[in-house]
This record gives C-alpha cells, sequence and structure tokens, in this order.
C-alpha cells in the first residue's frame, strides 16, 4: 500500500475540483491521506503600550496536528494563543482557520464562529460554581442555541468519554482537581470545535493527573481528529507534540 501526503494550503481555488479529478483517478489498494493547514497566523503584531510584545509572528498548523508552544515568561505565548483564539486583537497581521479569514468576520459573526469552531483550556478550569458539572458542560452548546436535550446528551457522552458519569451532578467544589479539569475539557469539546487553545493546561495538577490530562488531548485528536495549540512550560508535554514551537522576545526562535 502506497501513502502519500498532500498538502492543500486554505484558499486555493482550484482544490476541489482538482481533487475530484485526482480521487477517481486512484488506482485500487491505494491510500492517500489529504491534509491542510487548519490555522495560519501571519505577520502577528501585538504592543501593549511601549512594551512590543508579538513582532511579526508567522506560524501553520495543519489539521489534526497537536503542537506545544514553549518559551520563557514574557516571550508573547499566551498573547499569541489568545489572538489565533479570536479573544485578542492583533495590532496588524491575519488570522486564519479552517479557511475563514478571521478579521474579514464582525464581531457578531466572529463570536459566532468561536462558538461553533474553537475550544479553550485553560490552567484554572473556570467552572462556574453554582452549575453541576454537566451543565458548565452544556453552556456553549446552549449559547450556540443547540436544543436542551440534545446538548444535554452530548455532555453526558463527554463526560462518560472522561470517566465523569458519575460526577454529572457534582458542582465544582465537590469535584478534585483533576476532574475539574475533565470537565473544563468536555466543555471545551461540546461544540465539536475544529481547534482547541490550551494554556498552560497541566500547570495547576499533581503529577499524576498532569500524565492523565496530556494522554487525554492525544486520544482525543486520534478519535476526532481535532487540532490543539498547546502553551506549555512542561518539558515533558512539549516534548510528547508532533511539533514544539519556541518563542523568545516577541518572536519564533527556530
Amino acid at each position: 500500500m502506497s501513502i502519500a501526503n498532500i498538502t492543500i494550503k486554505s484558499g486555493e481555488i482550484f482544490k476541489i475540483n482538482y481533487l475530484r479529478t485526482f480521487v477517481s483517478s486512484l488506482r485500487k489498494g491505494e491510500e492517500w491521506i489529504i491534509s491542510y493547514d487548519m490555522i495560519k497566523a501571519e505577520n502577528i503584531t501585538k504592543r501593549f503600550g511601549s512594551l512590543q510584545v508579538l513582532k511579526g509572528i508567522d506560524l501553520e498548523v495543519g489539521e489534526g496536528e497537536i503542537v506545544s508552544i514553549v518559551g520563557p515568561s514574557g516571550a508573547g505565548k499566551t498573547t499569541l494563543l489568545l489572538i489565533m483564539g479570536t479573544l485578542e486583537k492583533a495590532d496588524s497581521g491575519r488570522v486564519t482557520i479552517d479557511g475563514q479569514e478571521l478579521n474579514l468576520l464582525s464581531e457578531k459573526k466572529l463570536s459566532d464562529f468561536r462558538n461553533k469552531n474553537i475550544g479553550f483550556v485553560f490552567q484554572f478550569h473556570q467552572l462556574l460554581p453554582e452549575f453541576t458539572a454537566l451543565e458548565n458542560v452544556m453552556i456553549p452548546a446552549l449559547i450556540g442555541n443547540v436544543k436542551h436535550t440534545r446538548a444535554e446528551a452530548k455532555a453526558r457522552e463527554l463526560l462518560q468519554m472522561m470517566g465523569l458519569s458519575d460526577r454529572a451532578t457534582h458542582k465544582p467544589n465537590e469535584l478534585s482537581g483533576g476532574e475539574k479539569q475533565r470537565v473544563a475539557v468536555a466543555r471545551a469539546l461540546i461544540n465539536d470545535p475544529r481547534v482547541v487553545f490550551a494554556d498552560e493546561p497541566s500547570g495547576s495538577l499533581d503529577t499524576n493527573n498532569k500524565e492523565e490530562l496530556h494522554r487525554l488531548f492525544f486520544e482525543l485528536r486520534d478519535k476526532l481528529n481535532q487540532t490543539f495549540v498547546i502553551v506549555t512550560h512542561d518539558e515533558h508535554l512539549a516534548s510528547l507534540t508532533d511539533r514544539t514551537i519556541h518563542m523568545r522576545d516577541g518572536i519564533i526562535d527556530d
């Protein structure tokens, strides 16, 4: 069996017709893996007052890739992640996710795009204390106007995947640190996002829970083909990812 990889750059007009012709011409028994850039950041700059935090960042992340971003504090890692995740605006440059140039969207359409296509996991779980684990997971789906019964069914499915079925009705103060973070991961996945951005996701966990969370990211990628971008100081986690991006003083340090 022969395997080939084809990279399709976002926005290439010919790609659909070309692929139809290409697929119809495959010989029986051949397997082809077709991938493309899920995330593309071009010439991203950001300044806070007199401090230039990002100095023209270019970065591409492929579909289904798990990429870690590492570097010293103040290197611009989290700022870059927030800009790619649409939670922060760049001063210049553009970000494209799954072929959609985000700079061209209105605030309303950008919010809708974020809700449907992007999941977030932060160092601290950010669960709402007055809601149960199940309700916390459901919230992004309900914001996206998913019917309550459907949102609940999907949330229960995700909690089961996380090994938390028996904790669904518990509130955050009744959960362990590792359980809270797994609930946060389930919440990030409720809308089947194309991309998950994680900022120091295991930073507040003990060793056992760190290992469990790290394994979970790779299992999710293998099951759902989601793209992960992870900012971390954890050298072990970074060593496990498909690719590690090193940042220093607002630039990618090759």
